[in-house]
């Protein structure tokens, strides 16, 4: 192993600096295993409150709203029939209504509310329309957050989609293809942009710093069928026996939860054109044919980082804005976006709530993975604070109020004090949606106390 790790009192995942099993071209960074330090830090380690992660998922071409919102507000609402894959969760989950995002709306500006719709997510502020030079809109609160926490962690962030794109040319009405394609924004005039490919996210995860061993690791990995943990499991076995019984069980979960993602990022291995996005772009190896197992790969990812505390910010782009993806796994045929202009088409609507149901299956997917996993007090998901929903309603009416979202986890809290869950919270109409996220980066400890506009912070309990 590499050296041991730095002990001081800040937090204890700050005693894990470092701590990571290695070998050729390889970096596998390790959950928070108490039994690895000294016994006289123990409960100094226990005592310390575990750090607060932070995800942003969005959805493009908003929702059916009918079918989305809940009928009844306050702890007893019922669940609508798009929102039920969160029932098991409902303890950890908010449902929020009445938000709005003003930067989303025209403004002079004309056509182009889906490229609004994305770049404003977690900005909240109005993009300058352009195709070609002078993009600008501002810094996302992903990327305040991670700037906040960077020196903490190995990433700062990670930006993840499933729908590739570019960040040049024209994509909505006169705006650059860079609106549509992100919601992560490092400055007002450069976005992050998402990575799609899974293989490339696991092989930023768990490889060194070093390109040529990475490309050697990479090459003996795929040539001799190995698996990252073939190439550290002297050292594995080594810290192991080193272990107490409770963190040899972690471990080993950790350990088989890495080989079962990387044998479902190996086994999509296939290289085709003209993908199901209809745009012309080669579907990169490591891409699987299927949405949701797409989606569930990034997530797991993402898992994976946020339980190792490789990361603590990310971001996921269920579609680009104006997605067009069909759903044929779903029996839905025609592309999305067409779909969402639906002139209130009673066939339209059903398909478009379809639509959106699946995709809440898939978050359901990933708050159940966080709540997997044992972390601090509680589980991963309860020191974590995840967004999901977009910044366009109605797709057929292209409006910006009335936002579709979603707020689970419990921010480093059990009992409901940071975000209290197993509720419906109707807000007053044009609330900023930006309160939400100046309330959550408070409630990660993020100094912020404006965000864009922003008239104070949400009141989440």
């Amino acid at each position: 192993m590499n050296n041991p790790p730095q002990y001081d009192q800040a937090t204890r995942r700050s005693f894990l600096k470092g701590l990571s099993l290695r070998g050729l071209g390889t970096a596998l960074a390790l959950p928070f295993l108490p039994s690895t330090l000294p016994r006289n830090l123990w409960a100094a380690t226990s005592a310390a409150k575990a750090p607060v992660r932070m995800a942003f998922m969005f959805i493009p071409n908003g929702a059916n709203m009918a079918a989305w919102t809940p009928e009844s507000e306050g702890a007893d609402f019922r669940w609508s029939e798009t929102l039920k894959p969160l029932a098991p969760l409902r303890s950890k989950v908010q449902v929020i209504s009445g938000l709005a995002n003003d930067a989303g709306w025209a403004h002079g500006d004309g056509a182009g509310d889906h490229a609004r719709n994305a770049s404003t997510f977690l900005t909240g502020m109005h993009p300058e329309k352009t195709d070609g030079k002078g993009i600008r809109v501002g810094v996302s609160v992903d990327q305040l957050a991670a700037q906040h926490f960077a020196e903490s962690t190995r990433f700062a962030s990670l930006e993840l989609g499933v729908e590739k794109g570019r960040n040049t040319g024209r994509c909505d009405s006169g705006y650059s293809c860079a609106y549509s394609n992100n919601i992560s924004w490092r400055t007002p005039n450069t976005p992050t942009m998402q990575e799609t490919n899974p293989q490339l996210v696991f092989d930023r995860l768990f490889s060194s710093g070093k390109p040529a061993e990475q490309a050697q690791s990479r090459h003996i990995r795929q040539a001799q069928r190995r698996s990252v943990l073939d190439l550290v499991q002297e050292d594995a076995r080594a810290l192991q026996r080193n272990l107490s019984g409770a963190d040899r069980h972690k471990l080993a979960e950790y350990l088989d939860g890495v080989r079962e993602v990387e044998t479902r990022v190996r086994s999509a291995q296939v290289l085709r054109k003209g993908d199901w996005t209809g745009d012309g772009f080669e579907r990169p190896a490591g891409v699987p044919e299927d949405y949701a197992e797409h989606l569930r790969l990034m997530t797991d990812m993402l898992v994976l980082a946020f339980q190792t505390d490789m990361t603590r910010v990310g971001t996921l782009m269920f579609g680009r804005a104006g997605s067009n993806i069909n759903y044929e796994p779903i029996g839905v045929r025609q592309g999305h976006h067409i779909l969402s202009h639906h002139k209130n088409d009673a066939a339209n609507l059903k398909q478009i709530a379809q639509i959106n149901k699946y995709h809440v299956e898939q978050l359901a997917y990933f708050l159940k993975r966080l709540d997997s996993i044992a972390d601090g007090a509680g589980t991963l998901l309860d020191q974590s604070l995840v967004v999901y929903g977009s910044g366009i309603s109605d797709g057929n009416r292209h409006n910006h109020d009335d936002l579709p979202i979603v707020v689970a986890g419990g921010g480093g809290a059990t009992d409901g004090s940071i975000v209290r869950g197993g509720t419906h919270r109707r807000f007053k109409p044009k609330t900023p949606l930006m309160n939400l996220h100046l309330s959550l980066l408070q409630k990660a400890g993020v100094p912020a106390t404006q965000v864009a506009d922003s008239t104070g912070a949400l009141p989440l309990v």
